[in-house]
């Protein structure tokens, strides 16, 4: 971050959901932040982008990309950093639902869902640490799951993944904290996104996705001699 402009803010799986309120919220409560918008879908970030601009982003940009890609993330990053500078938050969001019995899912499947839910995460962390490690500073926050902690029956491959999320941010604090950057793993639990459409749950028992996007602005917002590591987020009782 400059003296002239807030922080540049990287969001993942920002077209909808979680990552989508997580944008909104860094729009409407850090003075001169300019977003980086990441999904597949255009129209849908186009959408946010322009809601976050409205709620006070400097800037909020829309780049389409697949994350199961490597190639097409370097491009991408490199395409953020032209337009809006080097990243100073990344918040690594994206990642996909893939659930079934241990013994009926392929093999392919499961390898697929550690990529979306976890290589990605990776290769886009990749991307952004150069310039953070060339700066000294910098925040990386990690969306892992309350699947991330416990084991969940047909969920081998979430769990899989998002209890890989909590190791990779584990071992990344540890590399990085002498460089002040700050690592932080949110591990939300039921949460109202589209992933329930369609589904039979009572979506009142469900988290708001603003309340979750709060944590992590909450969190940023935290003297740079702070750091919080690992947030867990559960429904509460009614």
């Amino acid at each position: 971050m400059n003296e002239t402009h807030g922080p540049v803010v990287l969001v993942t799986g920002a077209s909808q959901g979680i990552g989508a309120a997580i944008a909104e919220c860094f729009a409407a409560n850090v003075a001169g932040v300019r977003l980086a918008l990441l999904a597949r879908n255009r129209e849908r970030l186009d959408a946010v982008a322009a809601r976050c601009r409205q709620l006070g982003a400097i800037d909020a940009a829309s780049f389409p990309v697949d994350l199961c890609i490597a190639d097409d993330i370097a491009r991408t990053i490199n395409a953020v950093r032209e337009k809006l500078g080097a990243v100073d938050v990344l918040v690594n969001n994206a990642g996909r639902w893939r659930g079934g019995a241990a013994h009926e899912m392929p093999v392919a499947e499961f390898a697929l869902s550690l990529q979306e839910n976890l290589v990605s995460m990776f290769a886009v962390t990749r991307s952004v640490l150069p310039d953070m490690r060339a700066r000294g500073r910098g925040d990386i926050f990690f969306v892992s799951s309350t699947s991330g902690l416990e084991g969940l029956a047909n969920n081998a491959a979430y769990c899989a993944g998002k209890h890989g999320v909590a190791g990779l941010a584990k071992a990344l604090r540890a590399e990085v904290a002498p460089l002040c950057i700050r690592v932080c793993c949110v591990y939300p639990g039921a949460t109202d996104t589209p992933t329930w459409d369609g589904s039979d749950i009572d979506r009142s028992t469900l988290m708001a996705a603003n309340d979750v996007a709060q944590v992590f602005v909450d969190a940023y917002r935290q003297p740079r001699r702070t750091q919080i590591e690992d947030i867990i987020l559960r429904p509460s009782a009614r």
